[in-house]
């Protein structure tokens, strides 16, 4: 049996070294100092909780150096996190790595922000205001508040 696991590791070691092929191209950090993607999004302050950033990594909503990760993928110094965040896109280079919560001042030195700047609000969506006490919208209001919105279907 040890014979084998030799012959394995003997294998594998050579075609790593005569290759040039590796497990993972991205540099490793010594010990248990990779954090979770969702751990290193929540102490960073990106997302209020914890589970929150867990859930946007559950949706499909978080990727890392162009690939959409799970929460438990683990992070290194360099990697580009893309995510979308109360419907702001968010794009960070990691620049140190942190498992615990820190203040915001600490927080900012932790990550560069190469976000798009958050659009002007003069283009956001128009409001249709109607007068107080005006009572419910007749249909006619409904429709051209669906129109201004976006969402109307006709069925015809």
């Amino acid at each position: 049996m040890e014979l084998r696991v030799l012959m394995l590791l003997r294998a594998w070691f050579t075609l790593d070294t005569v290759v040039g092929v590796t497990v993972d191209d991205r540099p490793q950090q010594q010990g248990n100092a990779t954090p979770r993607v969702d751990q290193w999004l929540w102490s960073v302050r990106i997302t209020k909780t914890r589970a929150d950033a867990a859930e946007l990594c559950r949706s499909g909503h978080v990727k890392v150096n162009g690939k959409t990760v799970k929460p438990a993928a683990k992070l290194v110094v360099g990697d580009r996190i893309e995510t979308r965040v109360h419907q702001l896109d968010r794009v960070v280079v990691v620049t140190k790595l942190i498992s615990k919560r820190v203040g915001a001042a600490v927080a900012v030195e932790c990550f560069d922000d190469c976000s798009p700047p958050p659009p002007e609000r003069s283009s956001a969506s128009p409001v249709f205001e109607r007068d107080r006490g005006a009572g419910r919208p007749t249909k006619r209001d409904r429709r051209r508040l669906d129109d201004l919105r976006g969402r109307r279907q006709d069925f015809f």
